[in-house]
């Protein structure tokens, strides 16, 4: 599947009753929601013993691509857009891949 198809048929169950405000802000407090969920997940197994529950926690990153599916449609983009831009990003931080370095030297404002 490619991603664009992937955030058509994802917002085709988004409730079509808010505002593109409403889409933005449901989208990122999703985001928190879901990642937090995820890390609980991790946080189970690291710290109280659990097996890794991998089935759970893909679940829960494919609300996450739910979420973020949901933010980029109110910001009026695809994600491919998004995917492409994090790449530039990261090509032009490390051009020859991660640098620990380049890592604790960047640049203030560096985003």
């Amino acid at each position: 599947m490619e991603i664009n198809e992937y955030q058509k048929l994802a917002m085709r169950t988004l409730n079509k009753d808010l505002n593109k405000k409403d889409v933005l802000i449901n989208g990122v407090m999703g985001l928190c929601g879901e990642t937090g969920e995820a890390i609980d997940i991790v946080k189970k197994h690291l710290s109280h013993g659990h097996e890794l529950d991998k089935e759970h926690l893909i679940k829960e990153l494919g609300d996450v691509a739910w979420y973020l599916a949901e933010t980029a449609y109110a910001l009026d983009i695809d994600l491919e857009t998004v995917f492409q831009g994090n790449i530039d990003k990261l090509k032009s931080r490390y051009p020859e891949g991660f640098d620990i370095e380049k890592s604790k030297n960047r640049a203030e404002g560096d985003v």
